[in-house]
């Protein structure tokens, strides 16, 4: 059944342009639908079931009251006022990815909220780890996954610790895999959940990894295997790009949910010895599977790409190209 989330405000080209964005974006598991009257939104709602009434703050309590909606959010612009003193409130004057982010989390704080996930098939998976140190696996992981969503929809996720994400993507941070976990545990995890604290990089959309090593640490390899397996079942996404550094305890899990493992690799004496042993650890353990899904990849030398816009170099670049080539293989 089709979701609605309709919008009001006194300013009728704000409803409007928050729905033209907003039904562009995929962490958005609603149909966003703008109002310039209240008479018009209540002879619609008597008609359609509202799952969220995203309301301007200035509309009294009586009024909003008269709109049935299962979850009631209220626009504010900087002042606490009317319906805003009872319903959750969010700051009309932000980006539109942070003020879906807010609306997607004051809805699932509400006891109405409605668990659901997104039917479709299941996303394939794609592992990006490597033994060895500074061989460009997250330039890699991004690369691949902003790829692969120019034609499908991504999910990246990174299992590495002190990631400089709020830098890299100029993004102020403030929900990342250390809370999806604890909703996880909580058993509170779910599509809408994930969608307020999914951020968003182009056309690809990521989970920040954690603030703190210590999340890592307390971290389980089951616990890691199953977070993928739930966002590859539940989310409605074609790929989900897992960058895999520490995760914490037991490694074989998590590669053992990836459909494939790019492996980053390189050619000196210490970088082989390395190599070697992983090799010879998954074939005393039979983990013949493991094997026969990775694909060990050389990496063109990246000396040249400037601190600056440095994810676009790459993407760009002679490192983007060779990630493209790889990608004409298949997966």
């Amino acid at each position: 059944m089709e979701k609605i989330m309709a919008v009001y405000d006194v300013d009728p080209e704000y409803a409007k342009r928050f729905a033209d964005v907003a039904n562009q974006k995929e962490k958005v598991p609603f149909t966003v639908v703008p109002f310039s009257s209240l008479n018009t939104l209540k002879d619609y709602a008597e008609k359609h079931k509202l799952e969220i009434l995203l309301i301007n703050a200035a509309v009294s309590q009586k009024q909003v009251a008269e709109i049935p909606a299962a979850a009631v959010v209220s626009l504010s612009e900087g002042e606490m006022m009317l319906s805003a003193d009872v319903y959750p409130s969010v700051y009309k004057y932000q980006s539109a990815d942070s003020l879906i982010r807010e609306v997607m989390a004051r809805y699932c704080d509400q006891p109405a909220e409605e668990l659901f996930t997104v039917i479709g098939k299941r996303a394939k998976v794609l592992g990006v780890y490597s033994p060895l140190g500074s061989c460009m696996k997250t330039s890699l992981a991004l690369t691949l996954g902003q790829q692969l969503a120019r034609d499908d929809k991504v999910l990246y996720i990174g299992f590495e610790e002190f990631s400089g994400f709020s830098r890299l993507f100029h993004e102020e941070i403030t929900n990342d895999l250390s809370d999806v976990l604890y909703f996880l545990r909580q058993g509170g995890f779910n599509v809408v959940r994930l969608r307020s604290m999914v951020y968003t990089w182009r056309d690809m959309d990521y989970i920040a990894p954690v603030r703190y090593p210590e999340d890592l640490e307390q971290m389980s390899g089951t616990e890691a295997a199953d977070l993928l397996d739930r966002l590859a079942e539940e989310t409605g996404y074609g790929f989900i790009v897992a960058d895999i550094g520490r995760i914490g305890r037991n490694l074989l899990p998590v590669l053992e949910s990836c459909d494939a493992i790019y492996m980053p690799v390189k050619e000196d004496a210490i970088s082989a010895a390395r190599l070697s042993e992983f090799d010879e650890y998954l074939e005393a353990g039979a983990h013949q599977r493991i094997r026969e899904r990775i694909h060990r990849v050389k990496l063109p030398f990246h000396g040249t790409i400037r601190q600056e816009n440095y994810l676009e170099q790459l993407m760009w670049g002679e490192f983007g190209d060779s990630v493209r080539q790889l990608l004409k293989g298949g997966i």
